[in-house]
């Protein structure tokens, strides 16, 4: 049993170390005190708030008001392999932004070609690596690890921003500190840089984005902070990894769209999208199988396009074009009972159309 003496002894102890803990408390209270009284008489010198009452500041209004008087910074990620053809495009496009608070760091996965020696033309503006990884995603994940910017835009470094393009984004994110993402408008650019066509986009709605990606992967940027909740890329992925991360994403938050043109994305024949455009719908089509159990019939579709397309079915021939909706209509069933466990109404009401519409095609070149 304890005696008296230790048990005072003990009893001793736990009041000397009440008071150590009841000591820190107060001193934590009179920092946040001077924190606060600190930033509203800043941002009241800024014109942020034009009140002198601020007794009834609480610490998230301070919070709010730190990151409208400190600038925003931004951290950019360029994840490479072999892009010496186009990646010095790219850096100059992310350095000759004029903005301040800007951290550019490019992840090369061990390339062979000139890129190295072009990336280290510019090493006094950027940090590098040049190793081995495990893809595009492992590449992005490394970059976002190794920087701290509040804001963070990945760019891949056969594509490029805009003018203007990140000071537009970090304005928007300064003046409004609740918004976690947001997104602008851009453009498909040829080799020579020239635009092709406008980039498919759309205003907001989550449901919207599981039947289509209308998001422009470099003109979309995101806070930091939103990552600690979500967690990195998926480096499982090799092909939609971007297109996961926004659907994981906008399950926690409503992206802003920007009415302004931020960045160019490259469309080329040997360009990763373009070149494997069948592997590139049926990872999407699994990803999608796996996050939310059944595949959006849009994307079915699109599967079964690329499957048809890649037979090189000359389309103008009644008699090619005949097989190419054959092909069209046996793709889809199978990927119906493969990601959607089933044929629907208006799945076979599409396939009917294709079917007659090729027939009737192929009778009337008959006839003449």
């Amino acid at each position: 049993k304890e005696s008296e003496s230790d048990r005072a002894t003990r009893l001793k102890v736990i009041e000397e170390q009440q008071d150590i803990i009841r000591s820190l408390e107060a001193k934590l209270k009179r920092l946040e005190a001077l924190e606060r009284t600190f930033i509203v008489r800043h941002a009241r010198r800024l014109g942020l708030i034009k009140t002198k009452l601020f007794e009834k500041s609480t610490l998230k209004t301070s919070e709010r008001l730190m990151r409208q008087i400190i600038p925003s910074s931004i951290s950019i990620v360029t994840p490479s392999l072999n892009q010496g053809r186009f990646i010095e495009r790219t850096i100059r496009s992310v350095l000759t932004q004029g903005i301040s608070g800007l951290e550019y760091f490019v992840v090369d996965g061990g390339s062979t070609d000139e890129t190295v020696e072009i990336i280290r033309r510019y090493e006094d503006r950027l940090c590098w690596v040049s190793e081995k990884d495990s893809g595009q995603a492992d590449a992005i994940n490394k970059g976002i690890r190794a920087t701290k910017g509040d804001i963070i835009g990945y760019l891949n470094s056969d594509d490029i921003y805009y003018p203007g393009a990140l000071s537009t984004v970090l304005t928007f994110f300064e003046k409004h500190p609740e918004v976690d993402v947001v997104y602008g408008d851009a453009d498909h650019i040829d080799v020579n840089d020239r635009v092709i066509e406008s980039y498919y986009t759309e205003d907001w709605d989550y449901e919207r984005l599981k039947e289509i990606c209308f998001l422009c992967q470099p003109a979309v940027f995101f806070r930091r902070r939103l990552v600690e909740r979500a967690g990195l890329f998926d480096d499982r992925l090799h092909y939609c990894m971007d297109y996961e991360y926004w659907l994981r994403l906008g399950a926690m938050t409503e992206f802003i769209r920007l009415r302004c043109k931020l960045a160019g994305s490259r469309m080329y024949e040997d360009n990763k999208t373009l070149s494997a455009r069948v592997v590139f719908h049926q990872e999407i089509n699994d990803m999608l199988q796996m996050n939310f159990g059944a595949v959006p019939i849009e994307w079915i579709y699109a599967y079964a396009h690329a499957v048809a397309d890649q037979k090189g079915y000359d389309r103008i021939n009644s008699q090619e074009n005949l097989k190419y909706v054959w092909t069209l209509m046996r793709v889809t069933i199978a990927s119906l009972v493969r990601w959607r466990t089933g044929l629907y109404i208006k799945a076979i009401r599409t396939l009917i159309h294709w079917a007659f519409g090729s027939i009737r095609n192929l009778t009337r070149r008959s006839c003449t």
